[in-house]
């Protein structure tokens, strides 16, 4: 497949719902890949979105949104489906409440490694439910105190807001990583960090390329379920949300 450059919507614009776009590639595997991705591809612990894709004379169900190999988000259709031609144009429909179910829960667990501020060694994201690994040799004591503490943060409705900096910037500020596994992209020359809270009321800043909420308040209520020990040194936390 030719590189292409594509416009990450996902991105500047993550409460889009639809956008029209241009077919660019095709894969060999039967992806479609378009000039504007309101679809955010696998990453990151969180999961590709889904949804539809409409042009003239044809539709297909989007059923997971994977990275090619240049980077650029390629769309997995449903098994058999007929693919528009390159070139056509198309609209996409996001499948907006798994996405907005992701969102929530991405940026809850960001204030998850707040309230637990140790090594986190993976994680995923789900809808309604995720987790984090921590380095954790010992379990937490009390759960529902960091459960407490953890809805606190949530319920200050603090703005969610991102920031760029050099590669550079970054290997100079290692502090800023908190995953061991998950190492942010390199190679554009500038990374993408996330700030929950400004000024002093900043509690945390991380590098990320994940969708997020707009603000906290907007996670709502949470529970924490299990603590399980994985490992001599690591123990994974389980976080749901319910609405």
């Amino acid at each position: 497949m030719p590189t292409v450059t594509v416009d990450p919507i996902f991105r500047t614009d993550p409460c889009a719902r639809s956008a029209a776009a241009r077919v660019v590639a095709l894969t060999d595997r039967g992806g479609v890949v378009l000039d504007r991705a309101l679809f955010y591809p696998t990453g990151g612990g969180q999961p590709g979105d889904s949804g539809r894709l409409a042009w003239d004379g044809g539709e297909l169900v989007v059923a997971t949104t994977v990275k090619g190999e240049d980077g650029a988000p390629v769309l997995v259709p449903d098994e058999g489906a007929v693919l528009p031609p390159l070139g056509t144009e198309v609209v996409q429909e996001l499948d907006w409440d798994r996405r907005y179910a992701h969102m929530r829960m991405h940026t809850a667990l960001h204030l998850l490694s707040v309230v637990i501020p140790l090594q986190v060694t993976g994680g995923q994201v789900g809808a309604g439910k995720g987790r984090l690994d921590f380095n954790m040799p010992e379990a937490p004591g009390d759960k529902e105190t960091l459960q407490a503490r953890l809805q606190e943060l949530i319920d200050r409705d603090l703005p969610v807001t991102e920031d760029w900096i050099t590669d550079a910037e970054l290997d100079a500020n290692p502090g800023l990583v908190k995953t061991m596994s998950v190492q942010p992209p390199r190679g554009a020359g500038r990374v993408r960090l996330i700030r929950i809270g400004t000024g002093d009321d900043q509690v945390d800043l991380q590098p990320c390329g994940g969708t997020h909420v707009a603000r906290t308040g907007e996670i709502g209520r949470i529970r924490l379920g299990k603590i399980e020990k994985k490992g001599r040194e690591n123990r994974r936390v389980y976080l749901h949300i319910d609405d």
